[in-house]
Parts: C-alpha cells; sequence; structure tokens
C-alpha cells in the first residue's frame, strides 16, 4: 500500500505544572527535510529524536514542534534578594531621607535584581512526552496512509483510462493502414508511371512495419501492470512509481510519432494528458 507524504499528526499531554503539545507536519520533498522546534530545555534530547523521526517518517519536508504552555501559578523566574537589598543599602547612603517604598522601585530597575533557576529534565516527565510524541508520529501515519488511499484510487482511475484510449487507437489501426496504403497508391497513380506490383507491396510492408505500434502496445501494457503491482506492494516507492512514469511517456510519445493518424493522436494526446496527472499525484507518494 502506498503513502502519501502529506500529513498532520497531534497530540497532548497534560502534566501536574505544564501543558504539552507535540504537532508533526508533512509536506513532499525529494528527501527528509526535517526541522525541530522544541524549548531549550529539551535541547539535549534533540539528536535522538530526530533520529527517531528520520527512521519511522522516511521522506517528505516534516515540521516537528514541541510547545510547553505553563499551568502552574510557580514560576522559574525569582527575585535575587541580596542583590535588591545590596542596592537598597546604596541608594540609602545617597538619599538617606528617601522613603523605602521609592528606594524599591528604584532598586529593583537595576540589573540582576532576578533570576531564573536552570531546569533539569526530569527522566519521568521526558518519558511521559516520548509518549505523546509518538502518538503525534502514529497520527501522521495513519494521515498518510488515508491519503495514499485517495491516491490509489486516482492513480487506478488514471491507469484504466490510459488502457482505454490506447485500446480505443489500437482499434483505428486497421482503418489506419488502409489509409496510408490508399495514400500511397494515389500519390502513385497520380505519377502516371509504370510500378512493380511486387516491389510496391514490399516497399509498403517495409513502410507499415516501421509504424507498427504493437511493440510499444506490449511495452506500454507491461509498465501500467507494473505500475500497480508497485502501489500494491508491501513498501511504499514513490521513486519507482516515478521512473514506471517515466517509461510510460516514453511508449505513449512513441506511439503519438507512430501512429500517423489524426483520431489516433487525439487519444495518444488523451493519454499524455492523463500520464501527466499520474506524474503530479507521483511526487507526493512517500
Amino acid at each position: 500500500m502506498i503513502q502519501s507524504m502529506t500529513g498532520f499528526g497531534k497530540a497532548t499531554l497534560q502534566l501536574p505544572t505544564k501543558k504539552v503539545t507535540v504537532e508533526v507536519k508533512s509536506l513532499n520533498s525529494k528527501g527528509l527535510d526535517l526541522n525541530v522546534r522544541m524549548p531549550s530545555l529539551y535541547r539535549e534530547m534533540e539528536l535522538g529524536l530526530r533520529t527517531q523521526l528520520a527512521t519511522i517518517l522516511e521522506r517528505g519536508k516534516v515540521d516537528f514542534s514541541i510547545y510547553i504552555e505553563s499551568t502552574a501559578e510557580q514560576t522559574s523566574t525569582k527575585v535575587n534578594v541580596p542583590i535588591v537589598k545590596a542596592y537598597i543599602n546604596q541608594l540609602r547612603e545617597i538619599y538617606a531621607d528617601a522613603d523605602a517604598t521609592e528606594l524599591m522601585k528604584m532598586a529593583v530597575r537595576f540589573p540582576d535584581t532576578t533570576k531564573t533557576e536552570r531546569e533539569e529534565i526530569d527522566p519521568n516527565e521526558w518519558a511521559q512526552i516520548q509518549t505523546v510524541i509518538d502518538e503525534a508520529v502514529q497520527n501522521l501515519m495513519l494521515f498518510r496512509k488515508d491519503e495514499g488511499q485517495s491516491l490509489e484510487k486516482e492513480f487506478l482511475l488514471r491507469i484504466n483510462n490510459i488502457r482505454q484510449f490506447m485500446e480505443e487507437a489500437l482499434a483505428l489501426d486497421p482503418e489506419r493502414v488502409q489509409a496510408i496504403k490508399d495514400r500511397l497508391q494515389t500519390a502513385i497513380n497520380e505519377l502516371a508511371v509504370n510500378v512493380d506490383e511486387n516491389r510496391f507491396e514490399q516497399e509498403l510492408i517495409y513502410y507499415l512495419e516501421k509504424l507498427d505500434i504493437t511493440e510499444e502496445k506490449v511495452r506500454l501494457t507491461n509498465h501500467l501492470d507494473y505500475f500497480i503491482e508497485t502501489i500494491n506492494g508491501t513498501e511504499a516507492n514513490g521513486r519507482k512509481l516515478g521512473f514506471i512514469t517515466q517509461e510510460m511517456g516514453r511508449e505513449i510519445n512513441t506511439m503519438g510519432s507512430k501512429s500517423n493518424h489524426a483520431q489516433m493522436q487525439k487519444l495518444v494526446v488523451q493519454m499524455k494528458d492523463e500520464l501527466e496527472k499520474i506524474k503530479e499525484q507521483v511526487l507526493n507518494v512517500l
């Protein structure tokens, strides 16, 4: 089953003092383009997290974010009491008659009057956050699979359309061959010269063989079958599908150059249109 590179996953966790939200968004890309945003407190876990995401997601332009919302009344920023007292004492030496409240207002404006205590990662807390990360990633993978099912339906529709147009083109082949024969015979008659009928038949057969599209039909059919076999495989492989569409394009183009028939060329154009729609969507396949 194929998977799309496009997806979104989200999960949340309520801890005693904070709410943790994890979001993962993925778009199509030739390789893995991973962007991680997380609070500085957890930066030391980033390398392992990147390895985990790269292993699971494989390809895509991925934006991974961890958001922390504090739900506790306490804060890690505190008044640096010794510094504030020192400032007040110094100010009192300058303004001995100043009111204590005024001295306090002045002191807290000076540098280093507050301090932020650095938090350390709690292993138990990170284990809980890791569970939420796994949940968000799994939600993304489910999104990718759902999108993959939609892509598969689209591919099967386009492949069937190409088959139908190809069969319609082949049904025109007897008419095309007869038109070529008549056109050549008319040209010879207009020249008003005697022609060896046996030689004429030999040359006509040779000419028609050069315009025969049987081999292209066989190869295109094989490519169509291989495309379906690939999307039904156990591994998603967008690159392989891209290569197959290139081969399909070559056979369709050759059919067009050999057709030499207006109605058949119209059908070839329709086949090309269907193939372009497939190519556009293949870019989204993992």
